[in-house]
């Protein structure tokens, strides 16, 4: 006789982690985690390279945040080390900071800027547009042609294998102009990585008697055969749960390949885009970041792909659209079977991790509120 469990987890990454260890700790449900591959954390899965080099195996993950409650939470599963986050962008030969701040701006043009001789200089040069519909209108009207050209136009055209004006404004709208020179990929107020690596963090925090974790197990080989006694949380594809029946949303996917050198690092800094250059969009030494130490390193290089493991959710209005009538049968799932649908699979939303965490405690809460 099979075992029997309150909830059913479907996805062993953070979200799924996160529910199965809130469900099992404040209302004592008993909760199998299943996950089609071999391993937990989902995408956040680092490994040791064959070198001895811990890597990001699925692309690198920069864990920020601006709440401390979040901070506090994972804090109970890991020891953190600072977030060593700095991007730069590889155009005419050269390398600058990215995000564009007033550093980027006076190399690319020559001189120097105050913050408000910069945003001078961009009102002169940008395409005004009160109601941009699209990536490149927006980005346009924000910096005009020259650092438009140089800077997101070819990475776009590689990283969606569309053009800007073809995509939802949202796409570039991600990216901030910063009026002064701080060099940092992302502003937060909490840029920390998880001292040990995300596996072990996620691997703590599922460490409890009345946890058990299945991999190499697919959603579609145990649906029919465990049926929890209170509800189940799918974490995959939201198309594939219902079959395809409306068609397959788009995702984008990458081609990671890792290569060792023999030397204790490669590049200046943890990330260099490659809007112009290269098959591949950017170069990430993980190392400046782990902060390990060691006399070779490893750099991964991503290529962008429609094959392989869904990254990447396509901002289009149509996608858009046809989300919506995956989501209306999810919301009717949910009622009938008590079937919940978070993270990024489920919701068909670009997120990151600390979003990711912050979805899973609200779904967490959901189910257990649902239950009472």
């Amino acid at each position: 006789m099979e075992k029997s469990y309150d909830a059913l987890i479907v996805g062993a990454g953070p979200v799924g982690c996160v529910v199965a260890e809130q469900l099992a700790k404040k209302k004592g449900w008993s909760c199998l985690i299943i996950d089609k591959r071999d391993h937990i954390a989902g995408n956040c899965y680092d490994r040791y390279h064959e070198s001895g080099v811990l890597i990001h195996q699925y692309g690198p993950h920069y864990f920020r945040s601006n709440k401390k409650e979040l901070i506090d939470y994972l804090s109970q599963f890991t020891d953190w080390i600072p977030g060593n986050y700095e991007v730069k962008s590889s155009t005419r030969g050269e390398l600058f900071p990215f995000p564009i701040n007033l550093l980027t701006l006076g190399q690319f043009f020559g001189r120097t800027f105050t913050a408000e001789e910069a945003q001078e200089h961009l009102d002169n040069i940008r395409i005004p547009n009160d109601d941009p519909q699209n990536s490149e209108e927006f980005v346009l009207s924000r910096v005009g042609k020259e650092l438009y050209e140089a800077f997101y136009l070819g990475y776009t055209l590689k990283q969606w294998e569309m053009h800007p004006r073809d995509l939802n404004k949202s796409v570039c709208g991600r990216i901030p102009i910063r009026f002064n020179e701080d060099i940092r990929y992302v502003d937060h107020e909490y840029q920390l990585t998880p001292k040990e690596g995300f596996t072990e963090m996620f691997g703590k925090m599922i460490d409890h008697e009345l946890i058990d974790v299945q991999l190499n197990t697919s959603f579609e080989e145990v649906r029919d055969k465990i049926k929890p006694n209170a509800a189940t949380l799918y974490t995959g594809p939201i198309d594939a749960y219902f079959g395809f029946q409306y068609g397959k949303l788009p995702w984008r996917s990458l081609d990671i390949t890792f290569t060792e050198f023999k030397e204790a690092y490669k590049q200046p800094c943890v990330q260099i885009n490659y809007p112009n250059d290269h098959a591949y969009t950017r170069s990430v030494e993980i190392k400046h970041v782990t902060g390990q130490q060691s006399d070779n390193t490893v750099i991964s290089y991503e290529v962008p792909t429609w094959d392989g493991d869904p990254y990447y959710p396509v901002p289009a209005d149509d996608n858009a659209a046809l989300f919506k009538k995956y989501w209306k049968l999810a919301d009717e799932e949910n009622k009938a079977n008590k079937v919940y649908f978070s993270g990024r699979l489920a919701r068909y939303t670009y997120i990151n991790t600390d979003e990711a965490i912050e979805m899973a405690l609200e779904t967490a809460q959901q189910m257990m509120n649902d239950a009472e």
